[in-house]
């Protein structure tokens, strides 16, 4: 029998330092580091001449990136991962590089440097004024995620169009961007979309929609999800990375809201963080209740349980978890028919 390893300190230090990878990868995306390697620079002088930068600064950056895994090395001279020339090449369609923005800005890193404060007072009280209405750091969301969102909002799309009938008036809450009523407008073409947010945010949306020819089909509410009048007559409506942003009474008021807003036979489907029961699992599912402590007043990642008793609660007949096609999840939620 083979003796136990010692303890091994390597994960904390490996922990601690991890806000060095991020610098790293940030400056490489600032530089256009990865462009400039995809369109031929793939030498330390050349790489350097192309990002404006020094040759001993480019190369410990390109080594760097060789042991974190986003290129290869061989002979001097560097390429790109697969998945760096897919999602870090700015030439790509599917290029995520905007999303620094967002997740660099001092709304999404300043509230972590303070985590013990907020995990003593239970939820980050300093930082509330990020649900406040029109709040510049939900607009700098909308511009700078899109992209990271696109593919989530085609898979929902295609979650909605696996039970008819095809819905006629979809409602998209806190729409951000855009993207998923977007993706539901084109998944069903006769389909009207009307999308909540609050004015700054729309602007981004509206232009998005604009971009994806929808003008027509394409209508905007201005004002918080949680207070505006809804309409009503929807039979499709997308709750998109939003409920985990607010407390489960917050959640609760929401969702009777939006309850009354569907048609009888309508559904609603939740897209979000859900970890396990457990909340320890998946990875990025899990450690996601972590930005919602850290950015808001009472968030949190929600498992399936949770959301099915809020909608339960909120009068909804039965809710489903369903993995899409990525690994995330999402949750169908039906409104009673006639003769249920």
């Amino acid at each position: 029998m083979r003796p136990a390893s010692p303890p091994n300190p390597s994960l904390i230090f490996e922990t601690l330092n991890a806000y060095q990878r991020t610098a790293i990868l940030r400056a490489s995306i600032e530089l256009d580091l990865f462009t400039a390697i995809a369109e031929g620079a793939s030498d330390i002088e050349r790489a350097a001449a192309r990002c404006s930068a020094s040759p001993r600064g480019i190369r410990i950056l390109c080594d760097c990136l060789v042991t974190l895994g986003f290129l290869h090395k061989e002979n001097g001279a560097y390429r790109l991962t697969e998945e760096s020339a897919l999602f870090l090449d700015r030439r790509s369609p599917a290029y995520l590089g905007s999303v620094t923005a967002f997740l660099g800005s001092p709304d999404a890193t300043e509230p972590f440097h303070r985590l013990a404060r907020i995990v003593r007072i239970d939820g980050s009280r300093e930082t509330g004024a990020t649900l406040a209405p029109d709040h510049p750091a939900w607009a700098l969301f909308a511009r700078s995620m899109a992209p990271m969102m696109a593919a989530p909002a085609r898979m929902l799309a295609n979650l909605a169009a696996q039970t008819p009938p095809a819905p006629g008036r979809i409602l998209d809450v806190a729409c951000g961007h855009g993207l998923f009523g977007i993706e539901a407008a084109k998944m069903f073409p006769h389909a009207t979309i009307v999308a909540v947010d609050w004015a700054p945010v729309l602007e981004v949306a509206r232009e998005n929609a604009a971009r994806a020819g929808l003008d027509g089909r394409f209508h905007t509410i201005s004002g918080s999800a949680l207070e505006v009048d809804l309409e009503g007559g929807y039979d499709l409506i997308l709750i998109a990375n939003f409920l985990q942003l607010l407390g489960p009474a917050a959640c609760e008021s929401l969702l009777r809201r939006i309850h009354a807003a569907l048609n009888p036979g309508g559904r609603a489907l939740t897209f979000g963080f859900i970890p396990d029961e457990d909340r320890v699992g998946p990875p990025a599912q899990a450690l996601f209740a972590a930005t919602m402590l850290a950015m808001t007043p009472e968030g949190d990642a929600y498992p399936f349980s949770a959301y099915e008793a809020m909608f339960s609660r909120a009068g909804f007949a039965r809710s489903e978890l369903v993995t899409l096609a990525s690994g995330q999840r999402a949750v169908v939620s039906h409104r009673s028919g006639p003769l249920e």
